[in-house]
């Protein structure tokens, strides 16, 4: 199939960008990298009449450290991220996930703010940003405001975007001496959506207590899932079997797939279980300097 006809429009300021967007209200979709965005309009799951490329935007793709903040622009292309030596110094994690989000060709062209922005839970980010704490930048016609990763996420397909707001930034705290993150997914082929996906960041002491940790689940839940209940099964303990294993079978009661074409529902919930274990394990080890 192909689209059904659209105005495009392609503003060269944020504050014309989100003109149009107060001008044409739900009509209207925002273009950044549009991996997401155009194979639902070939479907015809999507059927805006205006489309507004941000692409000219100048100034909304960067990737800069400030007064202990990891700042990362939205138009970022996910092979930006790839390579980012800021990044790979302070988020191990994003070495794992980029290089599992489709192939070369889409990871030079998509971007993390569209990521974030489109409100699938089986994208990757999604559960990265909840492992790393983030906060989400949003410019609308009144400004800016901050809003944290646990509150962005509303729905299927469903975001705390305003209608006449862009999705500009993320910001992600940079975590103290002693931490380790990591994520995978489970996946039929390469490039698919995830069967089951697990990121997680955790910080732990000399005696390998844990002082601080974010669990994020994908694709195993209708929208993006923090699991709550693992961190507190092993936040303040030592990492060890026996506390893993707990944190992991919590996870796997908590979450909500659905059966389909990857898996039954007994089989996802099997799997995050096992990346669950896997993933606290290399976080750790990455933590400790192994």
């Amino acid at each position: 199939m192909i689209p059904q006809s659209f105005q495009y429009e392609s503003p060269g300021t944020m504050a014309d960008a989100i003109a149009l967007l107060e001008k044409h209200g739900d009509e209207a979709k925002i273009l950044s990298g549009g991996h997401s965005l155009i194979p639902m309009m070939k479907l015809r799951f999507a059927t805006p009449e205006y489309l507004i490329d941000i692409n000219g935007i100048p100034g909304l793709s960067y990737i800069r450290e400030e007064k202990g903040t990891v700042k990362i622009g939205a138009l970022s292309r996910e092979a930006e991220i790839e390579h980012s030596d800021l990044l790979k110094k302070h988020f191990p994690i994003f070495a794992d996930v980029t290089k599992l989000i489709a192939d070369p060709q889409v990871r030079n062209r998509g971007t993390i703010g569209g990521n974030l922005a489109h409100g699938d839970a089986a994208n990757d980010h999604p559960a990265v940003m909840m492992a790393l704490q983030a906060t989400v930048i949003a410019t609308g016609s009144g400004g800016s405001r901050s809003i944290p990763i646990d509150e962005f996420f509303f729905g299927f397909y469903t975001t705390a975007l305003k209608q006449n707001e862009i999705l500009t930034e993320i910001q992600i705290p940079v975590p103290p001496a002693g931490t380790g993150s990591a994520y995978h997914k489970l996946e039929r082929k390469v490039g698919d959506y995830a069967t089951a996906g697990v990121a997680v960041q955790l910080t732990v002491d000399g005696k390998g207590v844990c002082k601080a940790i974010g669990i994020g689940l994908t694709n195993v839940n209708p929208i993006p899932l923090r699991a709550v209940r693992s961190e507190q099964a092993l936040l303040g303990k030592v990492i060890n079997s026996e506390n893993i294993a707990l944190a992991a079978q919590f996870a796997s009661e908590d979450c909500n797939p659905s059966a389909d074409l990857r898996g039954s529902e007994e089989y996802k919930r099997a799997m995050v279980a096992v990346l669950v274990k896997r993933m606290v394990l290399k976080a750790a080890e990455r933590a400790m300097g192994k």
